[in-house]
């Protein structure tokens, strides 16, 4: 019997086609929408933002309000929403746990391999997690492709990279780099 090599990708399309990326976002609509931090911390941006403490507020419509609002909110208002949303993702206890679960659980029958492939003894120590953490709250504007969260938390980061030969050069560059000074700490 010859086996396959299974791919990301072949997980993922299983995950989308049963409709468990579906099911997942929508636990992770819910959970957002239940934050209650989330919800004060946007009431509290929006009752101090300048659109609506700026003499003449008043006489503006709606939809020009509703506009300025946006144009000043929304990238810090998704920013927070976005680390919130990577908060639920990484949680070792919680909906991360079940992310984890369900992926290997998809790859072992996808694999035809009996779970669980991860003993206690090989999954990350709690500790590289909470460093993990810690690493993404210390910038809200990481961005990691596709294969860069699969090389088990060793990835490098990439912070507003527009040019797409930069991006693909990064690749080949040393995967433990030494800390950037144009980095926020």
């Amino acid at each position: 019997m010859t086996s396959s090599v299974i791919t990301p990708e072949d997980v993922l399309e299983s995950l989308m086609n049963d409709g468990t990326i579906d099911a997942l976002r929508l636990k992770i609509i819910n959970q957002l929408k239940a934050n209650e931090d989330l919800k004060k911390n946007t009431i509290r941006m929006v009752e101090q933002s300048k659109v609506l403490n700026t003499p003449g507020a008043e006489k503006q419509t709606k939809r020009e309000l509703f506009d300025a609002l946006r144009q000043e909110l929304e990238t810090p208002v998704l920013e927070k929403a976005s680390r919130s949303v990577w908060e639920l993702i990484l949680d070792s206890n919680g909906l991360g746990k079940e992310i984890s679960e369900t992926v290997e659980k998809v790859f072992c029958r996808l694999s035809g391999q009996e779970p669980p492939l991860f003993t206690p003894s090989t999954i990350e120590a709690p500790a590289e997690k909470e460093k993990e953490k810690q690493q993404f709250n210390s910038s809200s504007s990481k961005k990691r492709r596709f294969g860069e969260m699969n090389n088990g938390g060793n990835y490098e980061v990439h912070v507003g990279v527009t040019d797409p030969s930069a991006s693909a050069s990064a690749i080949n560059e040393d995967p433990n780099p030494a800390p950037s000074s144009n980095m926020k700490s």
